[in-house]
């Protein structure tokens, strides 16, 4: 049995957080040997937001001893934008009966991008809990 949480997608550019509408946000989960599946794809509002999208999260009663297991299951987030560079979040932790906030924070094409240019990954690590 499971529990779920929610995870939604704000997307923005600069640090005075410009809000980004019309980028797609796709949302997946590992499905081994370095593949995806895709879980939910999202188009950010005027204000850079997606819908929520559910999710199926551990129960809290699974991690309540030391040592036992992972309190949150883990997916990867994706917005992209045409005017901006492809950010790739991994490992996006999500809690049951939590929704989770993913900031995304794309960053403008260069006039004449390289290829190397075009995608910004971001991993983030388990909390120690």
């Amino acid at each position: 049995m499971e529990a779920q949480g929610t995870i939604s997608i704000r997307a923005f550019t600069s640090r005075a957080q410009i809000p980004i509408p019309g980028a797609a946000a796709a949302v997946t989960r590992p499905a081994g040997q370095g593949r995806h599946q895709l879980v939910a794809l999202r188009i950010t509002d005027e204000n850079g937001l997606t819908e929520p999208v559910p999710l199926p999260a551990p129960l809290l009663s699974q991690s309540d001893q030391p040592g036992g297991a992972q309190p949150f299951a883990v997916c990867d987030v994706w917005v992209e934008h045409p005017d901006y560079r492809l950010l790739h979040v991994e490992n996006v932790q999500l809690f049951p009966g939590v929704e989770t906030r993913q900031d995304a924070e794309l960053m403008p094409l260069p006039e004449y991008p390289e290829e190397g240019d075009m995608t910004v990954v971001v991993d983030v690590t388990p909390q120690p809990l």
